[in-house]
């Protein structure tokens, strides 16, 4: 729970190609946007002194809390099918394929993208943490206890177990938070990103969870972006997101709403961090995962596809550009048609996406969320990013 550094900046990466190009695009930029429930509802109207956005945003920075624990609401409107056997399909998980992980973080946090969770947390500074993924007879939790972490899942009495030390490409710790779940994490993604481009103002106050708080609103200056306004309510005694909303700029309900129902700044008891797998339970061993399979299981959806990209722009019109490898079928996704061998609810996702489009770059298509947008163009570049259309259409044409 780092503090919002200021100085933070976005710049271009290097990435993988995974199994199928434009849904690792679509599903994987929207889960690092959400890194981007109804809406909970605020009670009351609670009289606090003045503060300024300025302010608030430093009171945000400057929040030191490392110990809580609480339940959490997210409700996630992409726009996007539940996510199931299709996901699977989608991002290249394994389901129950013999050797692989079905505890494994990197493909069941994935399901954080849509629909409704209740999620309970728990942090006793930077060596401790747990998150649960509670559901009506099942809960999935991924605990990080010192020298390791371990993630169970209820349904399958199954776990995956790693070392917190391992590199970032092959820990369990990383994979646990590559979707930004809790307000404080969905929080720091959009003020690392805000700078010039940005409009924060304080939109009144409101009591989450029974505490007071401000809510301060965010919303982007450029035009183009596919982002309303984004919503954060904080604490007004420690600093703390409690709850986090964004809106999009077509209208509608949130696309994204976060926010403690329950939470408690004080130490969590350490009972709550310890986990030994029961007798029978199936534990999977990070180090024991075929090499294919190890090489996957430390990247997100967005992480998996897509080798080396620019950054076009900035802000909250930020575009990634990438071409797609020489093996992958750019004509059938540029005229929207899935890639041969991909499973039928999988096919049939990507084909409701689709918007056949043409400039001065050719033809192509657009796959379309509520929040992110992906042209793939007939030549096998793609643009991606939480903006319209249209202006992946220009970026297309300047490129």
């Amino acid at each position: 729970m780092a503090p919002y550094d200021s100085d933070s900046s976005q710049g271009a990466g290097r990435r993988k190609l995974g199994r199928y190009a434009v849904p690792v695009a679509v599903v994987g930029v929207a889960a690092a946007t959400i890194g981007l429930v109804p809406a909970l509802a605020d009670s009351g109207d609670p009289d606090l002194p003045k503060i300024t956005a300025q302010e608030l945003i430093e009171k945000i920075a400057k929040s030191d809390t490392e110990r809580l624990s609480g339940t959490i609401k997210i409700h996630t409107d992409l726009g996007l099918p539940s996510f199931g056997d299709a996901a699977a399909g989608l991002t290249g998980g394994n389901g129950g394929e013999k050797g692989s992980a079905s505890a494994d973080p990197r493909d069941k946090l994935t399901e954080l993208a849509t629909g409704t969770h209740t999620l309970r947390v728990a942090a006793d500074g930077e060596d401790r943490q747990k998150l649960s993924i509670l559901d009506d007879a099942s809960e999935y939790s991924v605990i990080h206890d010192g020298a390791d972490v371990w993630a169970y899942d209820s349904a399958s009495d199954q776990a995956f177990h790693a070392k917190a030390e391992q590199k970032p490409d092959e820990g369990a710790k990383k994979r646990s938070r590559d979707v930004p779940a809790t307000p404080k994490q969905l929080t720091d993604e959009i003020l690392k990103a805000s700078a010039d481009t940005t409009s924060f103002t304080v939109d009144g106050t409101a009591q989450v969870a029974g505490r007071d708080a401000y809510r301060l609103q965010i919303k982007p200056k450029q035009p183009g972006s596919t982002v309303g306004a984004v919503t954060v309510s904080v604490d007004a005694k420690t600093g703390t997101p409690l709850k986090f909303t964004l809106t999009p700029a077509s209208g509608g309900a949130a696309v994204i709403d976060a926010g403690f129902t329950k939470v408690d700044f004080s130490r969590p008891k350490a009972s709550t961090f310890d986990f030994k797998p029961s007798k029978g339970t199936k534990v999977t061993e990070a180090d024991d995962l075929p090499k294919q399979d190890h090489g996957r299981a430390g990247r997100t959806p967005s992480a998996t596809g897509l080798d080396g990209f620019d950054v076009l722009g900035k802000g909250w019109t930020s575009i990634a550009e990438l071409k797609l490898p020489g093996g992958a079928d750019a004509a059938g996704l540029a005229s929207g048609s899935a890639p041969d061998g991909m499973p039928a609810d999988a096919q049939k996702f990507l084909n409701s996406l689709g918007d056949k489009v043409t400039g001065a770059f050719g033809s192509g298509t657009v796959y379309s969320t509520r929040l992110v947008n992906v042209l793939i163009t007939e030549d096998g570049k793609v643009y991606a990013g939480a903006v319209t259309k249209s202006a992946l259409v220009k970026a297309a044409d300047a490129g």
